[in-house]
């Protein structure tokens, strides 16, 4: 039914081999495809799909580990395969052999296919010829050669910041330094030294944003603040030719430039229009932003600092304001947001709106922290998932949502189930105090939820348009965004918010002023994102070196930013979702995505969260679709008209003055 979780460094070279003989064995079926004298959907297209599959079935466990639990060997095996895997599939999209075919069979049965095997031939026709499969031998071999040092290049940026990550670690021996930390944070940070009581804080992101918050030496907080913005600084010269290497590409495939060749598998149709998207919300923010930092300014002069809040100062001042203004922090919440119990009312809740069903089963993992459930809907088994959720040494910051299976009927007619990783970083049990969560990590945990609700409740039959595969990267983040936007309703979270220790409900008081709270300095918060959207945009428009990428920074933030940050803030060196990750000239997604999230969430809240009639047309029109149809077609049959950006603004709570 399911694979099992079985690779571990100690049989990583067998799994390595399992992968190199089934690229060999997916060499030899696809010449024996080719030779087909009549092709078509069934004969040639379905299994081509299905091959594909196994390999990412055999290859994701390795990926996974070396995210998850990194070791010397995951990254020498890891390393090995990419190269080996990025020439197989550029091979393979560089194949005029199977591009003909797929045209051949498109002309041929495009009016006898359904829907969903139409857009896999659509969505790979179009992929071929990203790939270069039109071009000169010359000039393809070059894609190729491209393609493969690029996987090499975000793989060791991903690689450097996860070392400059670990090895990182400011120690403290004055508690008046530390004095203002909540309880839990200052266990986690406690340590022996020489002998004496010492307090140990890293770039990890709990201990990294538990100083920032409360750390009371400013000092001490720049020091960590300065080590985080100029992490791993090998990467300019990565970043420099990855940015070199994409613009070539995009050049020897007939466009601009990189941007233009990334926007031609998403919903935004030029570089230009995503530009003034990030403008008009630019200009519709920045003023109540600069009314946040003032007030912030304000507030820290009365408490005894000398000048203006600075980069290192915001998560400290924000969290005493947000403390007066809203008798309300962190610490607060904690208490009352137990990890299982979290997980326990997400499950409660998505089976009052979709009648989900989770179910706890006893597998093998590569953690003991990890938990692994079934889902069903109406009695049937619907996929499997597992959950990673607490912070430890080898594991890459962040949360995400990663797939391992995905819903499709097999070539025998079977029904595959679908299987789906979360991983996130909250903080992790200690001794008597098991992981408790922040608001954000609640937060966190719904978005990356969402992503795999995504993944998990396809009904498509083909893998290629199945869950999220074939959603445009521009809306592969509105199922998440909008799931996410539930963890601040009172009525949801009095489900499972219980004091750990106690048991006591937490108080409705709390539950709205977290509400309230919601949007506090929410005007900075997206003047920050679309600094980081515009800066991606604008460095994929042309071939542009280190120091212009400085500079170009550089513009930006003195176009959109309030809060300046100091000249050594190296951030592009960690911009891992750009630079390792799949965001290039794609980080305006989470903007243009959240557009059609607020709107959705408005749908649900302004006609009753539990309006069955509205949430099963979410579920059949949004969730189970996947990438069958293009996004924009999904929203518009779901909620009948086009999306509306107010609707990102009012969810914000972002006032503006129409000019």
């Amino acid at each position: 039914m399911f694979p099992e979780f079985t690779v571990s460094d100690e049989n990583l070279d067998r799994q390595k081999e399992l992968v190199l003989k089934k690229i060999e064995e997916n060499r030899e079926k696809i010449k024996r495809l080719i030779g087909l004298e009549n092709k078509n959907y069934s004969n040639f297209v379905k299994p081509y799909q299905i091959m594909q599959v196994e390999l990412d079935l055999l290859f994701s466990p390795i990926s996974h580990l070396n995210y998850v639990k990194n070791s010397p060997k995951t990254q020498e095996v890891y390393t090995e395969l990419l190269p080996v895997l990025t020439e197989y599939y550029t091979q393979l999209g560089q194949s005029r052999e199977i591009y003909e075919a797929f045209r051949e069979i498109y002309q041929k049965e495009k009016d006898s296919l359904s829907q969903e095997q139409k857009k896999v031939l659509e969505d790979s026709i179009r992929d071929f010829e990203l790939s270069g499969v039109g071009l000169p031998e010359k000039e393809r071999n070059r894609v190729k050669e491209i393609n493969i040092r690029l996987s090499q290049l975000q793989n060791e940026f991903a690689q450097n910041l996860l070392n400059a990550t670990d090895s990182y670690e400011m120690i403290i021996d004055n508690y008046e330094d530390v004095k203002e930390l909540p309880e839990t944070e200052l266990s986690a940070a406690r340590t022996e030294k020489d002998g004496k009581t010492v307090y140990r804080f890293t770039l990890h992101q709990p201990s990294y944003i538990a100083y920032m918050t409360y750390g009371s030496n400013r000092e001490k907080r720049e020091q960590l603040y300065r080590a985080y913005v100029t992490r791993a600084p090998e990467n300019e010269q990565i970043l420099e030719e990855i940015l070199s290497l994409r613009y070539e590409k995009a050049r020897l495939l007939g466009y601009s430039n990189y941007a233009e060749l990334s926007l031609a598998t998403k919903m935004a149709g030029s570089p230009q229009q995503v530009i003034d998207f990030l403008r008009e919300l630019a200009e519709k923010s920045k003023p109540q932003a600069i009314r946040e930092y003032e007030e912030l300014n304000e507030f820290a002069k009365e408490h005894g600092l000398e000048g203006d809040v600075q980069a290192y100062d915001f998560a400290y001042y924000s969290e005493k304001l947000k403390k007066e203004k809203f008798s309300v922090n962190d610490e607060d919440y904690k208490p009352y947001f137990e990890k299982g119990k979290v997980v326990e009312g997400l499950f409660g809740f998505l089976n009052r709106l979709f009648g989900l069903e989770f179910e706890k089963v006893d597998v093998p993992v590569w953690h003991p922290s990890v938990d692994v459930f079934h889902i069903y809907r109406k009695g049937n088994l619907i996929g499997r998932i597992y959950l990673d959720l607490e912070a430890r040494e080898g594991k890459r910051d962040g949360a995400w949502m990663d797939e391992w299976v995905t819903h499709h009927i097999d070539l025998e007619g079977k029904k595959v189930h679908p299987v789906a990783f979360i991983v996130a970083n909250f903080s992790p049990a200690d001794g008597e105090t098991p992981s408790l969560l922040r608001p954000y990590d609640v937060e966190t945990l719904f978005h990356e939820m969402g992503h795999a609700l995504h993944h998990l409740v396809s009904q498509v039959e083909e893998p290629f348009v199945s869950g999220i595969s074939g959603v445009e990267w521009d809306a592969v983040e509105f199922p998440s965004q909008f799931l996410e936007k539930f963890a601040y309703e009172p009525s949801i979270l009095k489900t499972f918010a219980y004091h750990y220790r106690t048991g006591e409900p937490i108080k409705e008081e709390l539950l709205t002023k977290l509400k309230e709270s919601k949007n506090f300095m929410s005007a900075l918060a997206m003047v920050r994102q679309l600094e980081f959207a515009l800066f991606d945009m604008l460095i994929h428009m042309d071939r542009y070196t280190a120091q212009d990428v400085q500079e170009i920074l550089n513009k930006v933030r003195e176009e959109v930013s309030v809060i300046k940050p100091p000249p050594y803030n190296k951030f592009q060196w960690s911009f891992s979702h750009i630079f390792a990750g799949g965001y290039a000239a794609g980080y305006y997604s989470y903007k243009w995505a959240e557009v059609l999230s607020a709107d959705a969430y408005f749908m649900f809240v302004d006609n009753g969260i539990y309006n069955d009639d509205v949430a099963e047309s979410f579920y059949s029109e949004i969730l189970s679709k996947g990438g069958s149809r293009p996004a924009m077609e999904l929203f518009k049959k779901f909620a009948g008209r086009e999306p509306d950006i107010d609707a990102l603004l009012r969810l914000s709570g972002i006032t503006y003055k129409d000019k």
